[in-house]
């Protein structure tokens, strides 16, 4: 596996397999890396003919400053298990290689990015936008992995590459949950064992919450959901709702979308955490 810093050694390390013809999987990271980025990273990897990886904290997409601080960074870890799984390259960049000067590009998503983490996250799908269009222009990929635990972020990713009519495919990956139920997250590290036990009922709730969807309206059922996670000790719903999965706008009836999801931002202690689960 090959360690690249700079835009220019990657061109210079892609420059071999893009004249080959040869296909290029991409999985963007912010490094702490755990089994549900295995996942991306072998798909990848069973899919294309050179596997990129980048390591990268994005700044802009942070719009809580000790948030960014406190993100967990295991890069020698992260290395490892990108050796292991047979990675051919890893692109670390600075903050001064991606932004070289400010981006300020303002992305206009209509309604996807006004709802659920863009009512309580401003400007993080700005950033994100910003970082994956930047990224992808470094790289030239034919694939990139995402995951759908962060649901929401997959369709701005897929609104992002339609509008900019950029030339990749993006592939979204089911969640990775540990044993407990927990969706697999960087975040997840900053958890205590009690913190862990508590953040799994999470799932718990949203899963036992399809059975009753024949039974209530979406935001009735959505109120229940609330009142249950938050009966959980240390756990404390930022917002719950059940939308259109390709407009991410919230349902008033069933009958409205055949692609319901159920979408959660829970804060376990001081640590925020995201989940969801399909109603179809």
């Amino acid at each position: 596996m090959k360690i690249i810093h700079t835009v220019s050694a990657l061109n210079l390390a892609l420059q071999p397999v893009r004249c080959k013809g040869d296909s290029i999987g991409f999985v963007p990271t912010m490094g702490a890396l755990h089994q549900g980025h295995a996942t991306l990273i072998r798909q990848s990897i069973a899919e294309n003919d050179c596997t990129v990886v980048s390591l990268f904290v994005n700044p802009t997409q942070f719009n809580n400053s000790e948030d960014l601080r406190l993100y967990p960074r295991t890069p020698e870890e992260d290395q490892q298990m990108m050796r292991e799984l047979g990675v051919n390259l890893l692109f670390v960049p600075s903050v001064e290689e991606v932004y070289p000067e400010p981006d300020r590009r303002v992305f206009d998503f209509g309604m996807l990015d006004k709802v659920m983490e863009g009512r309580f996250r401003p400007g993080h799908f700005n950033g994100v936008a910003q970082v994956v269009s930047r990224l992808f222009s470094f790289v030239q990929p034919d694939r990139a992995y995402f995951g759908e635990k962060d649901f929401q972020q997959l369709a701005i990713v897929r609104e992002m590459t339609y509008r900019l009519q950029i030339p990749v495919e993006i592939v979204g990956v089911p969640i990775v949950r540990e044993p407990s139920g927990l969706a697999m997250s960087s975040r997840n590290q900053r958890l205590t064992p009690q913190e862990r036990v508590h953040a799994s009922q999470i799932y718990h709730v949203l899963n036992n919450s399809r059975g009753r969807r024949g039974m209530y309206a979406p935001a009735a059922l959505a109120e229940q959901v609330v009142d249950e996670i938050n009966k959980v000790p240390g756990l404390h719903v930022e917002y719950y709702e059940i939308v259109d999965g390709y407009t991410l706008q919230p349902l008033s009836t069933w009958e409205e979308s055949d692609y319901p999801v159920g979408c959660v931002a829970v804060y376990c202690g001081a640590v925020r955490l995201i989940d969801n689960i399909s109603y179809k």
